[in-house]
């Protein structure tokens, strides 16, 4: 597999992180920073992505780079819309947004470099271009245009009941 002890600390953290967005999903349907798994997700996805910057397969500034810092970004933007702006129906969307597409995005390396090592000696893809990888993140594309529907309705709702 070829880790870095810097590649398996990054990869650990990771899963971590994104075991926590899941179980706050399926708890909260949404990434709930104000609950443990949400907390898991924020600062396991903040010490991924930071730890990213410092590991390059190929060299150089990558693709890969650019998303730990868009995904730096977005949940840097949540936890500010989640700590300050409290009181704001309107930031609750944005903040589940972003939580979700940071969740998204955090998937394309995941599946990228799952897929191009496991299982070890007989990969599922060759390389990123492999078709199984492209169908896989439209998959997960397609699920997380449903799971933004799903929280902007979950959301609507919560809001039409904070006015009751």
């Amino acid at each position: 597999m070829g880790l870095s002890s810097l590649g398996i600390f990054h990869t650990v953290i990771g899963i971590a992180a994104l075991v926590g967005a899941i179980v706050s999903f399926i708890k909260y349907g949404k990434i709930n920073l104000g609950n443990l798994s949400g907390k898991i997700y924020f600062y396991g996805t903040l010490v991924t992505s930071l730890t990213a910057l410092g590991i390059s397969k190929h060299g150089g500034f990558n693709p890969g780079h650019v998303f730990s810092i868009f995904i730096i970004i977005l949940i840097c933007v949540a936890y500010f819309l989640f700590s300050k702006k409290q009181n704001s129906k309107r930031a609750r969307y944005f903040e589940n947004f972003s939580l979700s597409f940071s969740f998204f995005l955090s998937l394309v390396p995941t599946v990228n470099e799952t897929f191009t090592r496991v299982p070890l000696g007989h990969p599922l893809a060759k390389d990123i271009s492999d078709p199984l990888i492209g169908k896989t993140l439209l998959l997960l594309f397609i699920l997380f245009i449903i799971g933004s529907v799903y929280q902007f309705i979950i959301q609507k709702k919560a809001n039409k009941q904070i006015l009751l």
